[in-house]
């Protein structure tokens, strides 16, 4: 079941995140950090987890950005799923729900930074127009939706990349 997260969810939430991340090569260690900053900031566009018979075994959140200066974009991250549970469609029905979701909300487009591989079967690709500066352009993926934005993708302040 994908529900939007309640407040008794944090501490599970962060708990999980924390396991998903824990051997990512990717991962700073400070995923559950910036969630919870951007639920603090109010700055969370979405917050979904998927949760089964044991608890919560997945979680999605999304927040605003922008491209270029432009605003409207929603940034995916992070997609974590409980280590235990992962290749088994609980990440898949995440991304539906949390794509599904902010195309109501009508925003410009949704960035990921990850796999290609991986998030290229949901319809995101790399643009040269779209750039993050310190990530390796192939792994910054977007997904138009109205926008026609190119530049510099800045994310939430949460994620305290300024």
């Amino acid at each position: 079941m994908i529900r939007p997260e309640g407040p008794q969810d944090a501490p599970a939430i962060a708990t999980l995140i924390t396991e998903a991340f824990l051997t990512a090569a990717h991962a700073d260690g400070n995923e559950a950090e910036i969630v919870a900053r951007l639920r603090a900031e109010g700055g969370l566009l979405l917050s979904l987890v998927s949760e089964g018979p044991n608890g919560i075994q997945g979680h999605i959140a999304a927040s605003p950005c922008s491209v270029g200066g432009q605003t409207g974009w929603a940034c995916i991250a992070p997609l974590a799923v409980d280590p235990a549970q992962q290749r088994s469609g609980i990440g898949t029905a995440l991304i539906g729900a949390a794509l599904a979701q902010l195309s109501r909300l009508s925003v410009g487009g949704v960035v990921i930074v990850g796999d290609p591989v991986y998030y290229g079967r949901f319809g995101f690709a790399a643009d040269p127009a779209i750039f993050a500066p310190d990530i390796p352009p192939d792994y910054v993926l977007t997904r138009r939706c109205a926008s026609t934005a190119a530049g510099a993708l800045r994310f939430h302040a949460a994620f305290g990349l300024d």
